[in-house]
């Protein structure tokens, strides 16, 4: 009877984790839902700032601004977005070992001496980077940077990276962080932030050809104005939408841990009720047979 009480709790036990699994994966799921509708709020404007940027391009000018110059790379800067809370399966893992490759990366292309100082945003990564602390690479957590920080410090820990190219801190800006593709696919990632690449910027040529039926426009101020005002916009909307991609995909690997630990769970709880129903047979069965041979007795 006390192993029938045991596995009695124990069915108790883990039926309440699989509600509360299932809880979890329908929050993380509607979460999911919030910052894919959040990226799509994003998207209009993104577009505009890159369909002008590609507008511009077609006039065939040559445009300078500090955030494109290309210099002497002696010290970069890696942003990397892992997450504050757990149960997100190797969600921080598999940032953390994206990372890593890239700084190996980093160090056969720019040499052994280059300075690396990296900016890990979340508590979890924060954790696994400290790890990495060396002669040449240093870890600095920026104050109220976080996976949860809304969209104003998001635009201010931007320019904040900026301000550190731009000083010459930083010849090298790159943010290593987890591409949303679907609830169940996520892709580590890794894109270059300052110098703002000709690449990025040249791609925004086809988003202008898209929307351009031989219209002719007049750029008022100058063109290379223009240019230099909307690019830092470019960086803004580029940052934000990494965050709330690493946001969205952090929820998605939620949903896939807490979908693999209810089916666990599931399994589980039925192989502790086939036990408890052998054993309760088993009981009921002894108890019988002791019944019979008391009346055999007599």
């Amino acid at each position: 009877m006390a192993t029938l009480k045991a596995l009695r709790i124990r069915i108790g036990s883990v039926s309440s984790s699989e509600k509360i699994t299932g809880a979890m994966k329908m929050i993380s799921s509607a979460k999911v839902h919030k910052n894919e509708q959040e990226l799509k709020k994003l998207l209009p404007f993104r577009q505009q700032v890159m369909s002008i940027m590609g507008h511009l391009l077609e006039t065939g000018m040559e445009f300078n601004s500090p955030l494109i110059l290309e210099r002497e790379v002696k010290s970069v800067g890696v942003v990397v977005y892992g997450t504050d809370d757990g149960l997100c399966g190797a969600y921080n893992i598999n940032v953390f070992k994206h990372l890593l490759i890239e700084i190996n990366s980093l160090r056969e292309k720019y040499g052994s001496n280059l300075e690396i100082t990296v900016y890990p945003v979340g508590k979890k990564i924060a954790k696994a980077c400290r790890r990495l602390q060396a002669s040449d690479l240093s870890v600095k957590i920026p104050e109220g940077v976080d996976s949860k920080m809304d969209s104003k410090r998001v635009n201010e820990f931007a320019n904040e990276l900026k301000e550190d190219f731009l000083a010459a801190r930083h010849d090298l800006v790159e943010v290593v962080y987890m591409r949303y593709v679907s609830m169940s696919r996520q892709v580590p990632t890794t894109e270059q932030l300052f110098p703002v690449s000709r690449e990025a910027i040249e791609g925004n040529k086809d988003v202008a050809a898209v929307e351009n039926d031989n219209k002719m426009y007049i750029f008022e101020p100058d063109a290379s104005r223009i240019f230099n005002e909307v690019l830092p916009m470019f960086v803004l909307s580029t940052m934000q939408e990494i965050t709330i991609e690493n946001r969205a995909s952090e929820q998605a690997a939620r949903v896939m841990a807490m979908q693999s630990a209810n089916d666990n769970a599931k399994k589980l709880l039925e192989s502790l009720q086939l036990e408890f129903n052998k054993l309760r047979q088993q009981s009921i069965t002894t108890e019988l047979l002791d019944i019979l041979g008391g009346q055999v007795e007599r």
